[in-house]
């Protein structure tokens, strides 16, 4: 659909330049603010502009309508410079009701705009939100922009020349936020216009385009805004980008390593919120040679995912914590049959169900000795989405080069945010070499517990004339494979196994210090608190501060020169969405008095947070 002679007049317009704008959608669950937020965000990504988005939506299915607790947003920062995350502080705020206002007026920047649909605000509205008083008439908003604009009834009158019922009219107005903020920022209508023409049709589709274009003239029209703003493109590697959340970029990850490999992929889930999206992913790369299995619990899940494994494909499974405590048993199953296998953890709000839809980091000990007896494995964790897919790689070249499970640490707020992901070119990737051990030519018996220099046994597939062995979870004779009960053989396969683990560290790369060599402070982060520990640290570097940072990806074993790192600096702080799990790890194995920098509010770090603890650690508070 071609924008209009009013839409490209507007634009001939010089709109003033802004470096990054930070935009919050908020409405009732079911209002579409997921969409407005997805297609702003595509939209800006597509104009060359670096984006952060962070989803944040209640765990029902069908929120309580109009109250706090039932109220959906989507932020979203799009910039002319590189960004690591979606903003500390909101610049507009679209409240589609009081609720959304009240539960999201606290993000706002000072003097920030907020755009509400004035329509929502009656009587019964401001009920359901529990307000005694409207804040719009009553003096509460006056430091802020408030544009007042009647987006359900503008809505209904913009689509009323198709004849469609109010229901439907006002499901559209969304489309009609999305429209007054695409004018805001000199948001370009053509990708947002094709979307809808893929995914609806007949007047669904023609009730959302005229929404849209309305939202736009209304914003040109209208006089609550005094000026309209562009966001410049960012500067990019040269390349092919696409806007990739955490989850697609496991599944796209688990398809290149199962190709790396030579492998066919099968992965099994049981449905479990944030996890799920992983299985609908994988489940579209049939046609690629992936196979996926919905099982009917978490146990059946990870087993058929041993059996995959067994069978010589790349066995895989994904859940989030509570599904994972259900896997432990089989977990320990795996370390003892020492077959190559990964574990996908996005982790999630707890114990028990929790917050099934906010972020938390809780999960690290769960991950790292939550199974009984002796049953190491590997664990990494990502950075961001876009390093979903890296990771995935690194831990597939992992298990497979030692046999071992190795379990991938994502949380909800690295799998559902988004970010441009630079489409790497697969021919350039390095393989993943896999031998599995042919028929013998001589009588010598198989040993399936021999091992190679990386303390490895070897990948025997079933059905190969001469490799018959047994498998299990009862101990391990070294070498014959054989049950074995006798107490200095358990002691040395305890060992063989945990030695094989730490040699983990040999192949994870070597850490990179972001900051001086030694000094006053360094900060340790794992997982998703990347962006925002990185972002402080910059700006703390710009003010004159000795400050370091470090991101551990491997987490078990820790890597190489860690302690060495920890003990050239005078304070170690570690900033956490748990209430301290690296940091105990840490200290029990360095003897280093490590920091901690706690957050358990389902929310992820804002740069400030950061920011904050390291000028008072450096005695500058501000």
């Amino acid at each position: 659909m071609e924008i209009d002679e009013k839409v490209r007049e507007s634009q001939a317009k010089s709109p003033v330049d802004v470096e990054a704008v930070v935009i919050r959608f908020a409405g009732d669950s079911g209002d579409g603010m997921q969409l407005a937020g997805t297609q702003v965000a595509v939209s800006s990504a597509l104009m060359g502009n670096d984006i952060a988005t962070f989803p944040d939506f209640p765990a029902e299915i069908r929120a309580p309508r109009g109250t706090p607790a039932g109220v959906s947003g989507f932020q979203v920062q799009f910039a002319s410079r590189q960004i690591m995350t979606p903003g500390d502080t909101v610049d507009v705020l679209v409240a589609m009701n009081p609720a959304a206002l009240k539960a999201n007026l606290g993000n706002l920047k000072a003097q920030g705009t907020i755009v509400i649909d004035i329509d929502a605000f009656d009587a019964k509205g401001l009920r359901l939100a529990k307000y005694d008083e409207n804040p719009v008439e009553n003096g509460s908003l006056d430091e802020f922009q408030v544009i007042e604009a009647p987006i359900t009834s503008q809505t209904r009158k913009a689509v009323e020349q198709l004849g469609i019922g109010h229901k439907i009219a006002t499901r559209c107005r969304n489309f009609f936020a999305m429209g007054i903020i695409y004018w805001l920022y000199g948001r370009d209508l053509t990708a947002t216009t094709r979307y809808i023409d893929s995914k609806f049709t007949g007047e669904v589709a023609e009730a959302d385009k005229l929404a849209l274009r309305a939202g736009w003239h209304y914003g040109e029209t209208t006089e609550a805004f005094e000026r309209s703003y562009q966001v410049p493109a960012a500067s990019q590697a040269p390349g092919t980008y696409r806007n990739v959340t955490g989850n697609e970029a496991l599944a796209l990850g688990l398809m290149s390593a199962a190709h790396l490999s030579g492998k066919d992929l099968f992965y099994s889930a049981y449905p479990i919120t944030p996890a799920s999206d992983i299985l609908h992913r994988v489940s579209r790369f049939t046609e690629c040679g992936a196979r996926t299995f919905q099982a009917e619990d978490e146990i059946a899940a990870i087993c058929s995912a041993i059996g995959a494994a067994f069978g010589g494909a790349m066995g895989t499974t994904g859940s989030s914590g509570p599904g994972i405590a259900l896997k432990t048993e089989a977990l320990g199953l795996a370390v003892m049959l020492e077959l190559p296998l990964l574990v996908i953890n996005v982790q999630r709000g707890g114990p028990s169900t929790g917050l099934p839809t906010k972020v938390e980091q809780t999960d690290l000990l769960q991950a790292v000795t939550g199974r009984n007896g002796e049953a190491p494995m590997p664990v990494l964790a990502p950075s961001s989405p876009g390093d979903c897919f890296n990771i995935v790689i690194e831990a597939w070249r992992i298990a497979t080069k030692l046999m071992t499970p190795v379990m991938i640490l994502s949380d909800a707020f690295t799998a559902n945010g988004a970010e441009p992901w630079r489409i790497p070119d697969i021919t350039t990737l390095e393989a993943i070499e896999i031998e599995h051990p042919k028929s013998p030519t001589g009588m010598e018996p198989f040993r399936p517990y021999d091992r190679n220099e990386w303390l490895a046994r070897p990948w025997a597939l079933p059905g190969t004339p001469g490799l018959t062995h047994r498998i299990g979870g009862i101990e391990k004779a070294d070498g014959t494979g054989a049950i074995s009960y006798d107490p200095l053989n358990h002691e040395k396969m305890v060992k063989l196994r945990a030695d094989k683990i730490e040699k983990t560290a040999l192949l994870t790369p070597d850490l990179e210090i972001a900051g001086p060599e030694s000094g006053e402070l360094l900060v340790v982060s794992w997982g998703g608190t990347f962006g925002a520990c990185q972002e402080a640290i910059v700006q703390a570097q710009r003010d004159g501060l000795s400050v370091a940072h470090v991101h551990l990806r491997c987490l078990n074993p820790l890597p190489r020169g860690l302690g060495a790192i920890l003990k050239r600096y005078k304070t170690v702080l570690a900033p956490e969405l748990n209430l301290g799990q690296l940091r105990q790890l840490v200290r029990a194995k360095y003897l280093v008095d490590v920091r901690g920098l706690n957050k358990v509010r389902g929310q992820p770090f804002w740069i400030g947070d950061i920011t904050t603890e390291i000028h008072r650690l450096l005695g500058q508070e501000k």
